[in-house]
């Protein structure tokens, strides 16, 4: 994902993006910027230059600090968090991150999957715990919150504790069972607990589900060391 950023964009591309911010700069009033605002971040987004569709929702949320636009403003730094290749930037961007969802959650404090998202950005920091504890309470909330069981299923992974890990993926399989990630994660944590008949049984149904050849290409790797 590193070099998505640095990908230059097609003739195209580029037309439109400084067709829009033509519009952008020359807007006479904040309703007509944040039209273009969100025109271009949704066309930045489209594109996957996620830094710059962060930055115009950003700019859309200052100039209308409604509960949708503070909480598009965070899902994209998000987005761009999840991409950021160096670590300073991924700091920045967590920061960035957690500043649009705490105000939309000060507007609506019932938005459990910006709570879910928010939580993910504390794992790199001096304090993962906080983000462990925010997962729990949106599951206290929720129960069956389909991102904050996927993230804590995640984060018992990268801890090592494959057990834990299988226990959240097989919770949130039993209600959102179309979730063909989840499914491929709990298939590697079974395979990582040798359970490997069990872990060929989730991935047969990943292999039918999921069009990403990244996750294919993984799926077939797997199947030949548990075969």
């Amino acid at each position: 994902p590193s070099n998505a950023h640095s990908t230059p964009l097609t003739p195209e591309q580029a037309h439109t993006v400084s067709k829009l911010v033509q519009q952008y700069s020359s807007a006479i009033d904040s309703k007509e910027k944040v039209k273009v605002g969100l025109q271009l971040s949704d066309f930045y987004l489209e594109i996957r230059k996620f830094d710059s569709a962060a930055k115009y929702a950003e700019s859309v949320a200052l100039l209308e600090p409604t509960e949708q636009n503070l909480l598009r403003a965070g899902d994209r730094y998000y987005d761009a968090f999840g991409f950021a290749a160096e670590s300073k930037k991924t700091v920045n961007l967590g920061v960035k991150t957690r500043e649009w969802y705490q105000k939309a959650l000060d507007k609506n404090p019932n938005l459990l999957n910006a709570k879910a998202n928010l939580a993910m950005t504390y794992v790199s920091t001096e304090t993962p715990m906080q983000g462990i504890l925010l997962l729990r309470e949106v599951l206290a909330a929720d129960p069956t919150n389909e991102l904050a069981l996927f993230n804590l299923g995640l984060l018992s992974m990268r801890s090592n504790q494959y057990e834990k890990a299988i226990e959240r993926f097989q919770q949130l399989l039993k209600v959102h069972v179309a979730n063909s990630k989840a499914r491929f994660y709990l298939g590697v944590s079974l395979a990582q607990t040798g359970k490997n008949k069990e872990a060929l049984k989730e991935l047969s149904i990943v292999k039918e589900q999921e069009k990403d050849p990244a996750i294919q290409a993984a799926i077939a790797e797997l199947e030949k060391e548990l075969k």
